[in-house]
């Protein structure tokens, strides 16, 4: 064949054909003549499509050769429009893939796709089946018609739920259904809250499927006026308790864009709170994000911040969103440095001139025409490094608002209006009005831009501590899929993958090591600097840095659901959130800009009237002044930036603070109450005393212990093999006859002579005489401790005495909280001997013992009522009431979900010290915070009147608008560089006493 010879595509209409078996037969025929030819068909719309040489009447031949009959070309005027669900597209590019395919059939096919809903839209001339084919030759799975599912919120009453923990449970299943619900509960008023395309009918049976009770649909009026929403409310004198029901699945973070001071801030916070179905609503001008819970959708939330004149966009991924910001603040940086370049090398030139005894006034047309050359080129250059300003006031004025740029381009085109009406028409100036005011429009541009430059530089270190933890997240792991290593992306690690850990990988995803073994980093979540053995069985979390052994595990979290996730959205969420105290600077800016303005013109009016010759010079002087020394940039950052570096410091410190309000809570907390079970002590119980009898020592005792619990159940076998694994490694000895005896203890025999191993009524039983120790100091310390006795025969060889041993740090923390003038209180579901001796152990000031959880409770609020404000630290399980009523609550335990939903502050690493860390950090940032204020308050009282000359009449001096100009920049520099003082914030070394 001529490779010239041109290909012929056609599509005919063919009446016979009834299956493939008929387009087959066809094809045979047809490839007799072209044995290239490539024929496919669809017999139930009688179409048959060829690709061959032969041209269409030789075709048709075939076609009658083979039996069937040609009808011509085949015909479908109507394009077929196909919604099709597809499953394995993740993003655009996947949808852009099958395009291509669909297109290589139908050039003029249209596709587009939506990867979150697995729906795919094709209008084409194909035919259903070869689209799906078109599919599966791209990589996905195509699974018929797309059937949309309408989401739905529900609002149920569940009954059992006592902790996050159970909302988890819930969740977990809810989620084997359908992966993209979401799932929030309260546990306290028994609320959960369910956003879903499945029915309400599954969504209950479900739940009573993980062991909770449905009750209905949850009925707000009455939880609100439920005793516990009641008694929280009244309990709580200081106005310090959180509404975490806020803290939803709704919640929404947002990247704001032209947003230049604490007006737009403001304007932005009413439009947010005025906007129907937001619940809360928090905008933050240092990190220009905004916090929303809201039930409404992202789409309607951006429309209503672009409706006011701002940009809005989603942050679904806090990596690249802060990679983003990273970005554009460096972008910012280098046009507000350029922009002060280009103004500052005309206006220190213009400046000088007038210094030196240039003559900056109009008296001649020579001077005119110089002048007016001049005024042409600041102009140029004001255009240039000033857009940006003019650009936002007008579009503020437009939307009925202002702002810092509004004052910003009022000065300075002021000065330049008049400047240039002197040189066109200087007739209608006195003589001694004629002053020239160029070179301060472009240095006043010139000074803002170069402090602003500053400010954006320093401010980018803000946020270093949530840097930090973006960072710990690898980017590929090695996963091994099909008995196959393969480098994945991160993101494309499911459940049940199995990752292969080399010497100094980060881990990417939370799991359990199924393989190998290796000492594992965990300082950066945890603080622990003494790297921890990881075996199999143990859990891995991602972050964590391995060490030099290699061994595999299996992905148990993924994700937004890893614990490092979890620790980065609660910091990134913090740090964007507002302490109470930022609400009067918010009450300052909200009215700042056109208070300025009126000062500004009052200014003006009383120069007019009453000022001395040249009342025009010294009016326009007065009023400029007024309108670019007043900074509401400062008011603004007072709060925001140092609340960001308090809670990324506080994050270093093992706190994990979920909101502003806890942050500065904390540093007025006047009583701390504790649980005592996995928070004063270690949680577990522990052999804390032995004693040895008739000549056997402690190995010998050790060694038999190893020997006859090897085969125990008991809750207390661990506690005391680990014991014995301490005092020794020795060969276990044969054991025979071994018997566990119910309720008393353990027989063996070993060495052909039985032991006996359990309790006091185990001994009396067998005849073994007890020694009676006097009532001395150790009798007294472990009183409360459970004894555990070894015998040989009748004969007693040791006492062992368990405890739930207290945390080697747990005096030292409450040390220093009594340090901190705080009051110590213990609560604990323990009996009296025990909490007696732990509080005495710990020098704590008021216990109560034998509690239960709604005892705590109680007792949280009496000590409310009485006017503290309530700090509590508990496990966050059965202490959740507790956390939950507490003005403040810390979570023990390792950051799991409980810990986090559950309490405002949660402590990584187990330890009290952290506590007393936490809130060090809190009354430094609330110390900050309130310099800031003070500094902005004090500028802005001091600035603008001066600026509006009432020193005047007594020094015969007024402030130049150049002065103005760099003092506003400078009050905005002094805050940041005041705020990011914190990040040098250093805490007393625990063991040492020293700075750390």
């Amino acid at each position: 064949m001529n490779s010239n010879t041109s290909i012929n595509n056609m599509a005919l209409n063919v009446i016979g054909m009834s299956c493939q078996g008929c387009v087959s037969k066809v094809r045979k025929q047809i490839q007799l003549e072209d044995e290239n030819a490539e024929v496919t068909g669809t017999p139930e719309e009688d179409r048959l499509d060829v690709q061959t040489v032969l041209t269409q009447k030789q075709v048709e031949a075939c076609v009658q050769e083979a039996g069937y009959q040609p009808l011509g070309q085949y015909k479908n005027s109507e394009l077929a429009h196909y919604d099709l669900s597809v499953e394995g597209m993740s993003c655009q590019g996947c949808v852009s893939k099958v395009r291509k395919q669909v297109q290589l059939e139908d050039e003029n096919a249209e596709v587009v796709g939506t990867p979150e809903e697995d729906r795919l839209d094709v209008q084409t001339v194909l035919t259903q089946k070869q689209v799906e084919a078109c599919v599966q030759e791209a990589g996905y799975q195509p699974l018929g018609q797309y059937k949309k599912s309408e989401r739905t919120h529900y609002d149920l009453s569940v009954e059992g739920m006592s902790c996050q923990g159970c909302v988890s449970k819930i969740r977990k299943r809810i989620e084997q259904e359908e992966g993209s619900a979401e799932v929030e509960g309260n546990p306290a008023q028994n609320h959960l809250m369910v956003t879903t395309t499945k029915s309400k009918k599954d969504i209950q049976q479900w739940i009573e499927e993980v062991g909770f009770t449905n009750l209905g649909d949850y009925q707000a009026e009455e939880q609100q006026s439920s005793h516990g929403r009641e008694t929280k409310q009244n309990s709580d004198p200081q106005g310090a308790n959180r509404q975490k029901q806020e803290d939803s699945a709704h919640q929404k973070q947002f990247s704001l864009t032209g947003i230049t001071c604490a007006a737009c801030v403001n304007t932005i916070q009413k439009t947010l709170d005025n906007l129907d179905g937001v619940t809360k609503a928090e905008v933050n001008f240092a990190s220009r994000t905004a916090q929303v819970s809201a039930s409404i959708s992202a789409d309607t939330i951006i429309e209503a911040i672009s409706a006011v004149g701002y940009g809005a966009s989603v942050i679904n991924d806090p990596d690249q969103a802060a990679e983003e910001r990273e970005k554009q603040e460096q972008q910012e940086y280098k046009s507000k440095r350029n922009a002060s370049i280009i103004s500052l090398a005309l206006g220190i030139p213009l400046m000088l001139y007038g210094w030196l005894g240039g003559n900056m006034t109009v008296t001649t047309t020579s001077q005119q025409l110089s002048w007016f050359l001049v005024s042409t080129l600041t102009l140029l250059v004001m255009i240039i490094a000033g857009r940006h300003y003019y650009r936002s006031a007008f579009k503020a004025f437009l939307h009925r608002q202002s702002n810092m740029d509004t004052l910003i381009t009022l000065g300075t085109v002021s000065a330049w209006l008049y400047s240039f009406l002197v040189v066109i028409v200087p007739d209608i100036f006195p003589v001694t009005s004629r002053h020239l005011y160029f070179e301060s429009s472009v240095m006043i541009l010139g000074l803002i831009n170069l402090g602003q430059a500053f400010e954006v530089k320093a401010r980018g270190k803000t946020s270093a501590a949530l840097r930090h933890l973006l960072d710990l997240r690898p980017k590929m792991a090695n996963v091994i899929r099909n008995k196959e290593e393969q480098s994945l992306p991160v993101s494309d690690i499911v459940v049940g993958d199995i990752i292969r850990v080399r010497s100094g990988d980060t881990m990417p995803v939370d799991g359990v090591v199924t393989s190998g073994s290796s000492s594992v980093d965990e300082s950066m979540l945890t603080g622990e600097p003494i790297p921890i053995e990881k075996q199999t069985g143990d859990t891995i979390s991602a972050g964590t840095l391995n060490g030099n052994g290699t061994f595999s595990y299996q992905a148990t979290e993924v994700g937004a659901q890893t614990m490092l996730a979890k620790i980065i959205d609660m910091v990134s969420h913090a740090q964007n959130s507002k302490p109470p105290i930022s609400q009067l600077a918010d009450k300052v800016s909200a009215i700042f800009v056109p208070s300025v303005m009126i000062i500004s013109v009052f200014a003006a009016l009383v120069w007019f009237n009453f000022g001395p010759d040249p009342v025009i010079i010294h009016m326009l002087i007065a009023a400029i002044s007024v309108l670019i020394i007043a900074c509401p940039c400062a008011l603004g950052l007072a709060t925001p930036i140092s609340t960001m570096i308090g809670v990324g410091k506080a994050a270093q410190f093992g706190g994990l603070i979920r909101n502003g309000d806890a942050l500065q809570t904390a540093s007025q907390l006047t009583t701390i109450v504790l649980d005592k079970t996995g928070t004063i002590t270690e949680g577990k119980p522990a052999v804390v005393k032995a004693e040895y009898f008739n000549s056997t020592t402690e190995t010998e005792a050790a060694q038999l212990i190893a020997s006859l619990e090897k085969g125990a159940n008991h809750p207390l076998a661990n506690a005391l093999l680990e014991y014995a694994d301490s005092i020794t490694e020795a060969t276990l000895l044969e054991t025979s006859d071994f018997q566990s005896l119910s309720g008393l203890g353990l027989q063996g025999i070993v060495n052909h002579e039985r032991y006996y191993l359990g309790n006091q009524r185990l001994m009396e039983k067998q005849g073994v005489v007890i020694e009676q120790t006097t009532n001395n100091e150790r009798t007294h310390q472990y009183n409360a401790a459970t004894k555990v006795y070894l015998s040989r025969d009748n004969q007693l060889l040791a006492i062992f005495y368990l405890q739930d041993p207290i945390k080697s740090s747990s005096k030292k923390a409450i040390s220093m909280l009594h340090d901190m003038g705080l009051k110590v209180v213990m609560l604990t579901g323990d009996n009296q001997n025990s909490a007696e001796f732990v509080a005495t152990e710990l020098g704590i000031d008021e216990y109560h013992s034998e509690l239960m959880p709604e005892d705590k409770l109680d007792r949280v609020r009496l000590l409310q009522n009485q006017g503290d404000i309530v700090g509590m630290i508990g496990d966050g399980i059965n202490d959740a009431p507790a956390l939950t009523q507490a003005n403040v609550g810390f979570a023990m335990g390792a950051g799991t979900d409980v810990a986090m939903q559950s309490a405002d502050i949660t402590l990584i690493r187990s330890d009290l010290i952290n506590v007393a860390d936490v809130i060090q950090v809190s009354k430094a940032t609330l110390t900050n915070i309130k310099q800031n204020l003070w500094g902005a308050f004090a500028y802005n009282s001091l600035g603008i009147p001066l600026a509006a000359g009432v020193l005047f009449p007594l020094t015969g001096w007024l402030l130049n608008p150049l002065v103005a100009g760099a003092a506003m920049s400078l009050s905005s520099i002094t805050v940041v560089l005041n705020a990011n003082r914190l990040r040098q914030f250093k805490i007393a070394d625990h063991s040492k006493g020293e700075k750390s």
